[in-house]
């Protein structure tokens, strides 16, 4: 079991230590779970109250809060912690089996890189190329003519379809499909034909895909994910859809086919997006938000149809208190009601 002191990760995350210096850290865990030789992480005000609960032997935090536990100080404490469960979980994917097994099928005109891993019964087909230290775990399906770089690592039950091509340092997760066709047909009389799907997806460095996601292959020229885009579970990405570098978007979104989005968007979970349409850099769109047309850079929207933030959340107000105004509406119009009847009820007046 690996023991850290706690002067050596201040000096991984750069922070400052108040309090104990002399403690030894051997693992990690959150706030309310840590035990005694762990250390946890503050960065959410909710949890402060497990300052003054928490076994840990230390915590990580952008303030003391006059606990009596040591703290590390710093200013980002959730990135902090990342560094620090880095530390202490290793390379998991030096643990991977080595090698090619045995019961692999690869197409003899495959082209596989330097120190790559391809597990049992994975297919790889003809002119696949895979670059260096790529990791291939077992039930994975390469088709013909893709492109993969170094050091990926492709989680069971992946696969990646014809011509696609994959970037450097990209994770996908169990169960993601890419290049799958994209859904396009053409009305005939009462026929639905299908519209071939000619074109590919390429995915640009440091990707990641969470499982059982879909990445659509564009019907002709390309559908993009580039550099640094993260993708959750269970997300659908349509046909010629382009995701901007830094994008992050959560579980089971969907965007539909040709929408393009910028730089740093970030769009909530179950965030439907209709096709066509852009996204501007640093855009941000709140869970269960239903997008219908483009948004700007640097704007916050939320609810359906989505809109700009603080507007939403005035009407989702007043919409919960629609039975009240609706009760008052009834009472004046009855009080109407009976200010007219007793008009019409009185004596024409009489001329001075």
């Amino acid at each position: 079991m690996a023991l850290y002191a706690l002067q050596e990760l201040a000096r991984l995350v750069g922070g400052e230590i108040i309090g104990g210096r002399e403690i030894e850290i051997s693992g990690v865990a959150g706030i309310k779970e840590a035990r005694e030789g762990e250390i946890t992480f503050l960065a959410n005000p909710k949890y402060e109250s497990y300052l003054a609960t928490t076994r840990a032997s230390a915590v990580i935090a952008d303030h003391d809060g006059g606990s009596s536990k040591p703290i590390i100080k710093v200013q980002n404490p959730y990135l902090a912690f990342l560094k620090v469960m880095a530390l202490f979980s290793g390379d998991a994917s030096a643990r991977r089996q080595k090698g090619i097994h045995p019961a692999a099928v690869i197409a003899p005109s495959a082209r596989i890189g330097a120190d790559v891993s391809i597990g049992a019964c994975c297919f790889v087909g003809e002119n696949v190329e895979l670059g260096k230290r790529t990791t291939i775990l077992p039930l994975v399906c390469i088709c013909d003519d893709v492109k993969i770089g170094e050091d990926c690592f492709i989680y069971p039950h992946v696969t990646v379809r014809e011509h696609c091509e994959i970037g450097n340092r990209v994770i996908l997760h169990s169960g993601v499909v890419i290049g799958s066709d994209g859904f396009g047909y053409a009305k005939d009389g009462e026929l639905n034909r299908k519209i071939p799907q000619i074109g590919i997806v390429r995915i640009e460095d440091d990707v990641e895909i969470g499982a059982n996601a879909a990445i659509d292959r564009a019907t002709t020229d390309v559908t993009l994910i580039r550099r640094g885009a993260k993708i959750d579970n269970l997300v659908q990405v349509a046909h010629n859809v382009v995701i901007g570098e830094n994008s992050i978007l959560a579980a089971q979104v969907g965007v539909s086919g040709s929408t393009e989005l910028g730089r740093n968007v970030v769009l909530g979970g179950q965030a439907g997006l209709v096709g066509h349409i852009r996204i501007g850099d640093n855009a941000m769109v709140g869970a269960q938000g239903g997008v219908t047309k483009s948004i700007p850079a640097d704007t916050k929207v939320s609810g359906y149809p989505a809109r700009e933030h603080s507007l939403a959340r005035k009407i989702y107000a007043l919409i919960a208190r629609l039975p009240e105004l609706f009760k008052e509406v009834k009472d004046l119009s009855q009080r109407i009601d009976a200010i007219e009847k007793g008009t019409r009820g009185d004596p024409p007046a009489k001329n001075d």
